[in-house]
């Protein structure tokens, strides 16, 4: 139940202020679709953000995860020394007036952080990546354990365009060919993650990403392997080479069954042995027209925040039908999340719509991740969820082709989805911390 003091329902209260002045705007820089974009804006004057709620919302998320947010200015004698507190920091990336939204929890020896903390040597640093549709308020379940341990740096960032960092305008690039088309998106998030390293004066970090954010940190260990003391893969998408017939199954609106969750036995197929997908039955009109609307959505840089925005007041509803997936959560998390995940989708458009650029339709990398972090110098591990749409063969086939080079590991949450370290965040921080405090690699 909500109480007047909730800080989710003074989140919402701000919330619904200011939507009562939105101005009639939608911004958006979609590439080939921004004017469409700006065009719809006078039809939705709902779709438009501010700034203020979404911190408001953010605050209220990392509060029900026990994470207070204080400012730079906040007195060492105002800390309470058995609570978690957190900087939100905006982290200037370039010249051009882009940054990267940080929560940092500075752990200075007394179980806790702030930002007056003393620093002392040697520290070690975390960072934590979201996925797709997430930002740095879905980790809220594990700062709070993950910050016990002595010693230790924890941040976590929003990816540049994406939750609460700067939206600068992301254009793709989809007549020059898959390697290329994968490359231009991947250096947006590489290249902006190390500037935020080299801003942040982190020399090596145990840098981990979570399912889109696994597939960009590990693109990341790739290019800079002298900064990533450990490489920690979250149930990374983009690790299996695709079906060699990918692209007319899809078109033809035929669904193959090694993507069910739970397939008939005998009828799994694993996209990385290239083998020949069994189809699903002969699909219905109404099928293959979502299918090929899917197909050339994706394909032209379309994302599932500007559906949202599309929707209007029916956008909400929409995410909260999403988050409504995590039965395990109480109702006010499931209220929180929603209110966080909606307000960062009501944004300009920026690096979501680079989703088509690295996934072909179907999900699959245009540079699968199984033919290249192999290559790594640096210890790495895994994390599945039990009941995880992403298959645990990829992982288990790149620690297979590492063959003992460097130390590996992989771990399955019980109980958990894809967001294992929301469904279950006593077992996986339990786990994290593991990794975080282990001597032999």
């Amino acid at each position: 139940m909500l109480t007047e003091s909730s800080p989710l329902l003074a989140a919402e209260q701000q919330q619904k202020q200011q939507q009562d002045q939105l101005p009639w705007l939608l911004h958006s820089n979609i590439g080939e679709s921004s004017t469409t974009a700006s065009a719809l804006s006078w039809l939705w004057p709902w779709s438009a953000a501010d700034s203020r709620t979404d911190d408001a919302n953010e605050r209220a998320l990392l509060a029900q995860g026990g994470v207070t947010v204080v400012g730079p200015s906040t007195e060492e004698s105002d800390i309470d020394s058995e609570a978690v507190f957190a900087e939100a920091l905006d982290v200037d990336i370039d010249a051009h007036g882009n940054y990267i939204h940080t929560i940092a929890i500075r752990n200075n020896g007394r179980g806790n952080a702030t930002a007056k903390s003393e620093v002392r040597a040697p520290r070690r640093s975390l960072v934590l990546t979201h996925g797709y549709f997430a930002g740095v308020g879905f980790f809220f379940r594990n700062y709070h354990g993950l910050s016990q341990v002595d010693g230790w740096d924890i941040y976590a960032i929003d990816w540049l365009g994406m939750g609460r960092s700067s939206r600068p305008t992301y254009k793709g690039v989809r007549d020059e060919g898959d390697e290329r088309r994968a490359e231009h998106a991947e250096d947006f998030f590489v290249e902006s993650l190390e500037a935020w390293r080299q801003r942040m004066g982190i020399d090596k970090m145990v840098l981990c990403g979570h399912s889109f954010g696994g597939y960009m940190v590990g693109v990341y260990a790739l290019k800079y392997p002298q900064h990533v003391e450990k490489l920690v893969l979250l149930s990374p998408i983009g690790v299996p080479e695709a079906p060699r017939d990918l692209e007319n199954m899809i078109w033809q609106g035929y669904e193959p069954v090694h993507r069910k969750l739970h397939p008939k036995e005998g009828e799994y197929r694993m996209a990385s042995n290239n083998e020949a997908p069994v189809y699903d039955g002969k699909p219905s009109w109404q099928r293959l027209l979502l299918f090929r609307t899917s197909v050339y959505m994706w394909d032209r840089n379309y994302s599932p925040q500007w559906v949202v925005r599309l929707c209007g007041p029916l956008g909400r509803r929409l995410v909260s039908w999403y988050i409504g997936r995590f039965s395990l959560l109480t109702d006010e998390q499931r209220r929180g999340m929603a209110a966080y995940a909606h307000q960062h989708a009501q944004l300009a458009e920026s690096s979501a719509s680079s989703l088509g650029d690295f996934l072909r339709p179907g999900g699959f990398a245009r540079k699968p991740l199984v033919n290249r972090v192999p290559d790594v110098t640096m210890p790495t591990v895994f994390f599945y969820g039990s009941h995880d749409w992403v298959g645990h063969a990829g992982g288990e086939e790149i620690i297979k082709r590492i063959d003992g080079r460097v130390s590996t590991r992989i771990y399955h949450i019980p109980n958990a989805s894809h967001n294992f370290h929301i469904d279950n965040p006593v077992v996986f921080n339990r786990y994290m911390i593991d990794e975080m405090t282990r001597a032999d690699d």
